[in-house]
């Protein structure tokens, strides 16, 4: 979550359509493209960064390019309609369809390939792996 937030709760938004930002490899050699669009939670974001980096040790270097920036409110269980939206239970990053989620450098393309299918199971949606574009 952020440290500070110009609006404590905020719109649904829309999802549709292709990711305005990170659309190639920037920063290592391999990347995880999102194939659908979805919410990602934090608990997820931090699931697959620490699947990544049981898996890759000390060796390559891992960029994660999503942050959840867009709280998400709920309200109680059991309430009646009215009085107003709910209060912020979790934190999301917006992934759209192309963005580059997360991307691994200074490891061989077999390896990245083998820890991208294991941080995908931690995924909510399909991903596919993707080259730095030359």
């Amino acid at each position: 979550m952020p440290k500070k937030v110009k609006f404590r709760k905020s719109h649904r938004g829309r999802m549709t359509g292709i990711s305005k930002g990170a659309r190639t490899v920037a920063f290592g050699e391999f990347g995880l493209e999102a194939v659908e669009p979805v919410w990602l939670t934090a608990q997820q974001i931090e699931s697959v960064r620490v699947t990544v980096a049981r898996r890759i040790k000390k060796v390559g270097k891992f960029f994660l390019r999503v942050f959840p920036d867009k709280p998400v409110s709920k309200k109680p269980i059991e309430t009646r309609m009215g009085k107003g939206k709910g209060n912020p239970e979790f934190w999301v990053a917006v992934v759209k369809r192309g963005r580059v989620i997360c991307e691994l450098g200074d490891v061989d393309e077999a390896t990245a390939k083998e820890i991208f299918r294991m941080a995908s199971y931690k995924l909510p949606m399909k991903t596919k792996f993707v080259r730095k574009e030359v």
